[in-house]
């Protein structure tokens, strides 16, 4: 029996039929390359679960539709029956087997371009489709995103005015042609009105601030309500950032419709809002969001991908890069992000076309020139001052402290997220929006740089003063005369207007501090209930059911806010060390490289640094984030100040917990991602973690030739497993492959359509050749087909730091546990997680008591 299982796992390997995909345009799926499963509805059901998930086959192939002309069985040989081989929703891709129906297709258009021209054309055209849709998912990813910075900037000066002169400007478009604009004044020309201008008839007095305030708000809650509503009629799933569920998407996880037309129209509009009214997030993590909408639309024209889900996550990963590309003007740094952040599965290739589909992604971008100023971000700036060695202190320390934010961040908008649910403002996710976009526009409006849109705030807090700058952040007294508002050198001691902007920046961090924890948490629900909300496909006839861990809310994006927090933090270093040197400039830190008079600390650097620390504090990103923010200044010898704090960061954050923000949410959610960057440290061994356990029921099996159709079909229905071993016998449980609920559903239903004789009674066999039955017996059902004759096996004495090893390298959803060839149980990826969270949970609490 032992060589005989061998044998078919060779030859499983070798026979893999294509198996034609369900998944209709509308649901387009979302999927993206790696392995890794686990959910409430998906692999824990296989043993333990509740709906249905397909293997990790190496085969499966599918049985014929149509009867044979001797036998009048399903044979292995016909036509693939439709729907074997599809997912769920919900469910785990099986990484094998879409590998080896990739093979086995690429295999197929190999033999035959030889035979004509054409066979030779379609060759080429599925040679070159990876090309063709990463083209045109950057084309894409570059013009949406270019349409959603302009109309952002327009929407978010509505709420302080209008151009007269042309509505479609904003406030600084409408002075470009002014010529009544002075330095001191730019941003004031007479085509631009205030709306107290407009209303009252007035610029200045108390009379016309109350009324700006009032529209500051008014706008603010308009916009905030519009999205949510927006959001909750037509698209839920475009809530939130996506980076979460695009990383368990990559890792195989299907969720239908995340990714689909009605998505990405509602996520590219009320992104533009949710960022218009002011909320302290950002568009540049929800533009991942909306690339890979793009990438997976556009996988659907090209049958290699669209029929495939572990190749239609490889554009996936290629459209995340493109989305990092356009977000922050960076493309190399997206193909990092990519690579170190998102992808799970990301083969050479996927690297080359990630690098080519962010590349035209930022031509389109530079193309269309959102920002005017010929850049492909608003806060790019260039230095010209070195940095100095005694510098490193301070930028450690801004590493500290985004190490500190990033670990505090987390513990926090996690509390928040599972508080919500006790809240009545968790139960009414439009009247909570409102209440915090209410709170946000009140406190921020007073506050000039809390008013401002935030990147424009980082842009500010970037910029080196010079004689060209007008911010209050640059009034330096001048030694000269005692007050000049500019002066060519930056060491110099700071005027009221410093001073009073340091207290208008110590103000805007604790506010962007409190209300990012609270913002960001406007999209998830710590738990599916059974009261689940539907979201009715537009084009389907059965409503699906949406878990409430993403009640409807509006796109968040938390890099933005995350960089100002630490642009903040980095200025008022800055500014401080730029005092000391200058009061201080005798001191042993300064003496050697800080003369009196010279160009010594440029704040605008640290505040760079700064913005870096906190993001990598709360996403826990290193070389793609210092490679970002590297692109975004120009500048590569400010590299090793920023190496020094994101690690920094990374460290600090490390010793409160590894996970970050959005493995967290992962995690909250319940998604079923298997982290390759956890360690598996503990010893237990594959029969500890098995299922069935002693106290549970036996597990459910299926005997090779002696079953009937309607025990078959008693067995499926009163369990709801998602997969059964296939033994030859009760007396014997030697393993001869697993079969798929599903696929045997589909099936059974196909026989019955296509073939006369089936019946209740009709014996089903998943053997090479038929039994040997009575004359007068009924039309036997060969289920051989859907069988895998080599699924992966474990011995109930393997240590279960290989099986998690096997399963996060082989993209398992579950594996076997046999002893000596005989079945004993199995193991589901959620079985494994949840054997990570117990063993986390028992650990815990020994170290709270060290």
């Amino acid at each position: 029996m032992e060589s005989e299982q061998l044998y078919h796992r060779g030859y499983c390997r070798n026979s893999y039929n294509s198996i034609a995909s369900a998944s209709s345009d509308e649901e387009l799926l979302d999927g993206a390359g790696a392995v890794m499963d686990f959910h409430t509805t998906e692999d824990d059901n296989l043993l333990d679960g509740d709906a249905a998930s397909p293997g990790s086959n190496y085969v499966m192939s599918n049985g014929g539709g149509a009867p044979s002309s001797t036998t009048h069985l399903l044979d292995f040989l016909e036509e693939p029956i439709p729907g074997v081989g599809t997912y769920d929703d919900f469910h785990t891709i099986d990484w094998v087997r879409e590998k080896c129906k990739d093979r086995e297709r690429h295999r197929k258009i190999n033999s035959k371009k030889k035979e004509s021209a054409w066979e030779f054309t379609k060759s080429l055209y599925d040679a070159w489709s990876g090309w063709l849709v990463v083209t045109l998912t950057g084309l894409a990813s570059g013009a949406l995103a270019g349409l959603i910075d302009i109309a952002a900037d327009w929407l978010n000066d509505l709420k302080e005015g209008v151009c007269l002169s042309a509505m479609w400007f904003n406030h600084e478009q409408c002075c470009w042609t002014s010529n009544e604009t002075t330095f001191a004044e730019r941003d004031k020309c007479p085509q631009w009105k205030s709306w107290a201008e407009l209303i009252l008839g007035q610029a200045e007095g108390p009379g016309s601030y109350i009324m700006n305030y009032f529209m500051y708000i008014y706008w603010a809650l308009s916009f905030a309500f519009l999205a949510v509503c927006l959001v909750k009629v037509f698209a839920p799933y475009a809530c939130g950032s996506g980076i979460p569920e695009i990383k368990t998407i990559l890792s195989g996880f299907i969720i239908r419709g995340y990714l689909g037309k009605w998505t990405l129209l509602i996520k590219t509009i009320t992104l533009v809002l949710a960022v218009a009214s002011g909320l302290s997030l950002g568009k540049e993590g929800p533009l991942v969001h909306v690339a890979c909408c793009c990438g997976n639309i556009f996988s659907y024209l090209f049958p290699k991908y669209s029929k495939n889900e572990a190749k239609k996550r490889e554009v996936l990963s290629a459209a995340s890069a493109a989305g990092v590309s356009v977000a922050f003007g960076a493309p190399i740094g997206g193909v990092l992000f990519s690579l170190e952040e998102v992808s799970y599965y990301f083969p050479l290739k996927t690297l080359w076309r990630s690098f080519f589909a962010a590349l035209v992604a930022a031509f389109v971008l530079r193309s269309i020139n959102p920002f005017g100023n010929s850049r492909l971000v608003l806060f790019y700036v260039e230095y010209h001052t070195p940095w100095y060695l005694f510098e490193l202190i301070p930028f450690i320390l801004l590493g500290v402290f985004g190490g500190l934010w990033g670990a505090f961040f987390i513990r926090a908008n996690i509390a928040w997220c599972r508080r919500r649910k006790s809240t009545r403002f968790g139960k009414y996710p439009v009247l909570e929006v409102i209440f915090v976009a209410a709170i946000t526009a009140v406190v921020a409006f007073p506050n000039p740089y809390t008013r401002q849109n935030t990147s424009e705030l980082i842009k500010e807090l970037f910029t080196d003063c010079g004689p060209l700058e007008s911010s209050q952040l640059c009034q330096y007294r001048s030694q000269m005369n005692g007050s000049k508002a500019f002066t060519d050198n930056p060491n110099r001691p700071a005027g009221p207007g410093v001073y009073a902007a340091m207290w208008q920046l110590c103000l805007a961090l604790i506010f962007k501090i409190i209300m990012t924890i609270f913002t960001f948490g406007l999209k998830v629900m710590p738990h599916r209930c059974a009261d689940a909300p539907f979201a009715p496909h537009v084009f389907s006839p059965t409503p699906t059911p949406l878990p409430c861990f993403c009640r409807p809310q509006v796109p968040s994006g938390l890099f933005i806010p995350s960089m100002a927090i630490g642009a903040i933090a980095g200025r008022i270093v800055g500014i401080a060390v730029e005092q000391l040197a200058y009061y201080h400039h005798d001191w042993f830190l300064f003496r050697e490289w800080c003369e009196v008079g010279a160009d010594c600390i440029t704040p605008g650097l640290y505040a760079m640094v700064g913005a870096a620390a906190c993001l990598g504090g709360v996403t826990r990103m290193t070389v793609s984030l210092v490679v970002i923010v590297f692109e975004l200044t120009g500048g590569l010898e400010y590299i090793v100040p920023l190496m020094a704090a994101v690690m920094t960061s990374k460290w600090v954050g490390d010793a409160f917990g590894r996970e970050g923000i959005y493995e967290a949410h992962i995690r909250l959610n319940g998604y079923p991602f298997l982290d390759a960057k956890e360690e598996f440290t503990h010893v237990t061994l594959a029969r500890e973690v098995m299922r069935p356990r002693r106290s549970d029921p036996p597990l459910a099996v299926l005997t090779q030739d002696d079953l009937t159709v309607e025990e078959l079909q008693s067995t499926i229905n009163e369990t709801s497993y998602n997969g059964f071993p296939v033994i030859v016998s009760k007396e014997s449980q030697r393993l001869v492959g697993f079969a798929l609920r599903r696929d045997i559903n589909i099936a059974i239903e196909n026989a019955r359509r296509k073939q006369e004789g089936i019946m209740l009674n009709s014996r089903v066999y998943f053997t090479q050749h038929a039994p040997t039955l009575p004359a007068d017996s009924p039309r036997p059902l060969k289920l051989r087909s859907i069988l895998d004759m080599s699924p992966f096996t474990v011995t109930d004495h393997t240590p279960m730091e290989i099986v998690v090893d096997i399963f996060r390298k082989m993209g398992l959803r579950q594996c076997l546990v046999t002893h000596n060839g005989n079945v004993l149980g199995i193991i589901t990826k959620k079985n494994i997680l949840e054997h990570l969270e117990e063993l986390k949970q028992h650990k815990e609490p020994l170290i709270d008591d060290i």
